[in-house]
């Protein structure tokens, strides 16, 4: 039996060890896909400590396999991490039942790089993943397995326990779902470092005007304090409204002598908010066409542990 711990957070290297210091084929194969099985895992869940718990068992499950049959070690690996994906959604959807105010994905901090790969900072976007949250559960799997990762029908087939037609079918309508609900315009990392250059001199200097005038007219404001943390109880929709709460709420973070610092949050340019030298929360925003379309403030202490260090995405 493989050591456990291959799973672990920092993606440790525990092995069945072949040799001294080398990784027998089954830790091998799972750390070299382990940052694209945590991606799907996370775009689908939308929760980086659920995200682990999905490696977790995906781990388990691929440590007890008998890999001389298995031909395609990266499919096999997403096949399990999407099933264990799958049924984490269920526990997931009770919790969001009972969450106290708007939720928001898990953020991430990212590496510069990720904004890059315009496909991949679009898909692991707050933005975007607020949009996989309206999917049902098979039709996120497959719209992050197609559209995301370029799978074939008859791999994801495998993944969802569907035939290939149906994954057709399925796919087609989270396309068309996604399509009508997700952000206007190319992801544009200039405007969004413009929109959060204007958000940082309204804390710093307590002159909002800038701010206010980059506000497109149906922007959305969502705060996420997860009944811990003091945020906004509803989405707060419209320009005026939106304004009315920033004129309200932003001198009260300048009252507390923040420090606002540029990070790069699930592939965009953001701002981490520190008072006292402590995460305070992470502001991210969409935009569209120099406007902002969106502002998406994460609170909840729970969610914020993730900004300590770089967490590895991609393909």
């Amino acid at each position: 039996m493989a050591d456990h711990h291959a799973a672990g957070a920092g993606g440790g290297t525990g092995t069945r060890a072949a040799g001294a210091g080398v990784p027998d084929a089954a830790t091998a194969a799972f750390l070299a896909h382990r940052n694209l099985l945590f991606t799907v895992a996370y775009e689908m869940l939308g929760s980086a400590a659920d995200a682990e718990d999905v490696l977790q068992e995906t781990w388990l499950r691929w440590a007890a396999v008998d890999l001389e049959p298995v031909r395609d070690r990266r499919a096999y690996l997403i096949r399990i991490t999407t099933r264990q994906a799958l049924t984490r959604m269920r526990v997931l959807g009770r919790r969001k039942e009972s969450y106290v105010g708007p939720w928001l994905p898990e953020p991430l901090l990212t590496v510069p790089d990720v904004a890059e790969d315009v496909v991949l900072a679009e898909h692991v976007s707050l933005a975007m993943l607020l949009v996989l949250q309206t999917l049902a559960p098979t039709e996120r799997a497959v719209f992050v397995l197609r559209e995301v990762f370029d799978l074939g029908y008859a791999e994801i087939a495998d993944a969802v326990d569907k035939s290939a037609a149906a994954v057709r079918q399925t796919a087609h309508r989270a396309r068309a779902h996604v399509a009508a609900r997700r952000p206007r315009g190319a992801v544009s990392p200039a405007e969004t470092r413009a929109a959060l250059d204007a958000f940082r001199r309204a804390v710093e200097t307590g002159d909002l005007q800038g701010l206010l005038d980059l506000l497109a007219p149906d922007v959305v404001a969502l705060s996420d304090g997860g009944g811990i943390k003091q945020a906004l109880p509803h989405p707060v929709v419209g320009a005026a409204k939106v304004a009315r709460a920033l004129t309200a709420g932003l001198p009260v973070f300048r009252a507390m002598s923040p420090t606002l610092e540029p990070a790069h949050v699930n592939g965009l340019p953001a701002l981490v908010m520190r008072i006292g030298g402590e995460i305070e929360l992470v502001v991210a925003v969409g935009t569209d066409e120099g406007r902002i379309t969106g502002i998406y403030t994460v609170r909840n202490p729970e969610k914020l542990a993730r900004l300590a260090e770089v967490t590895p995405v991609g393909w």
